[in-house]
């Protein structure tokens, strides 16, 4: 309901503004703390992320000890993120209680093809893990896991296990999950034993989908997201602001000092986010991805604008900063000019060889790339002409 009607039916309830800042900064503390564990991280959204655990089983062990270290990495980073905060000095206020988040965190753990769960953590209450083949039922299983119990689903039990659940965890719109209801059909269990024909004869692709999640014929494999090098500027105001011209004028002015950063280079902005710390202590956020890439600063901070526009922030505020969080090889603006092109074209290659050049290394442990440079030119055997270096982009 909105705030309004809840007002109507409570007139003594107590508002509580929410922190969004901080519950992203939970969020990353928590996918750092995976990255530990498994270099493949997938994180979905706020609250959601999947871990893929190939090959962890030679360096860790069986299921359980996997779900161990992974409960383990967290606790720590727990620990460590509250001793952060008591040396900061930082009350704990509602919506930050350590024994319930505003946003419900729950975490699943996956094999590549394989997906498995994993358990709760003592260094955020709350978590919810689930160990599965692939990630849909490892999702499934996290929702049904209680904080600091996980389920595992071993192969044998995988299909078992989702033939008793509600078609409500299907990924599919809340109309689909409206019309499943209407026609009978409440668990996945249902779903799998229709014909597939008359599935899809009613819902279309998603539901061709929705029946072979049912049935446990798609095993999704985790993708690892290489996290990206954002770009960040901030500014702090003398004196606390909340005149939305003002803070137009200063997001305008830190996307254009980032868009000179020398890592943007040869980039266009895809997507950026603004957030702000306002003098009562809360936090006001909002997040863009533009439909065209570009490197032109109004056309960037129209979107933000707007949000400020739509959902201001609801007090004055001290600090505001902006990010970009994702860029896209390449720049139109800059094809006007020979010279700033051809510079934009050597920085994207530069950093594509240096991104594949490290994952060569961690994968293989040494470089395998090598520089050739002339030795003896003036030699009639080819081996001697030339010579291999090391090469390091």
């Amino acid at each position: 309901m909105t705030v309004s009607q809840a007002i109507g039916l409570c007139a003594t309830l107590t508002i509580l503004e929410p922190d969004p800042v901080y519950y992203d900064e939970q969020f990353s503390t928590l996918l750092l703390a995976l990255g530990k564990i498994s270099p493949v991280v997938e994180p979905v959204e706020l609250g959601r992320v999947y871990v893929g655990v190939d090959g962890l089983d030679r360096l860790i062990g069986n299921a359980e000890d996997q779900i161990r270290a992974i409960e383990g990495a967290i606790a720590r980073a727990g620990s460590g993120q509250r001793r952060a905060e008591a040396n900061r000095g930082i009350k704990r206020r509602w919506g930050r209680d350590r024994h319930e988040s505003v946003t419900a965190r729950q975490f699943t753990a996956r094999r590549s093809p394989l997906t498995t769960g994993a358990g709760g953590a003592a260094g955020w209450h709350g978590l919810r893990l689930g160990w599965a083949r692939g990630k849909f039922a490892a999702w499934v299983a996290a929702c049904r896991a209680k904080p600091g119990h996980p389920v595992v689903l071993p192969d044998d039990e995988r299909n078992h296990f989702l033939n008793a659940q509600s078609v409500a965890v299907l990924p599919v719109e809340s109309d689909t999950h409206r019309r499943l209801w209407q026609l009978g059909i409440r668990t996945l269990g249902n779903l799998a034993t229709l014909p597939v024909e008359a599935v899809v004869s009613q819902f279309g692709r998603e539901g061709r989908t929705a029946w072979q999640l049912a049935a446990g014929l798609i095993v999704e494999p985790v993708v690892g997201k290489q996290p990206p090098e954002n770009i960040v500027t901030h500014i702090e105001f003398p004196l606390p602001v909340a005149d939305r011209t003002i803070l137009s004028y200063a997001i305008g002015k830190l996307v254009d000092r980032a868009l000179r950063d020398p890592r943007r280079v040869g980039w266009r902005v895809h997507s950026l986010r603004a957030h702000a710390q306002m003098e009562q202590g809360a936090s006001w956020l909002t997040e863009v991805t533009l439909k065209e890439p570009s490197a032109d600063c109004q056309h960037i901070c129209a979107p933000i604008n707007t949000r400020l526009e739509q959902t201001p922030p609801t007090g004055a505020i001290d600090t505001i900063t902006v990010e970009i969080t994702a860029l896209v090889r390449g720049t139109s603006e800059l094809q006007l000019f020979a010279r700033d092109s051809s510079s934009a074209a050597r920085a994207g290659r530069h950093r594509a060889l240096r991104w594949a050049s490290k994952e060569i290394q961690k994968r293989l442990n040494r470089s395998m790339l090598h520089h050739i440079i002339e030795v003896h030119p003036w030699s009639r055997l080819p081996e001697r002409r030339y010579a291999l270096i090391d090469y390091d982009p």
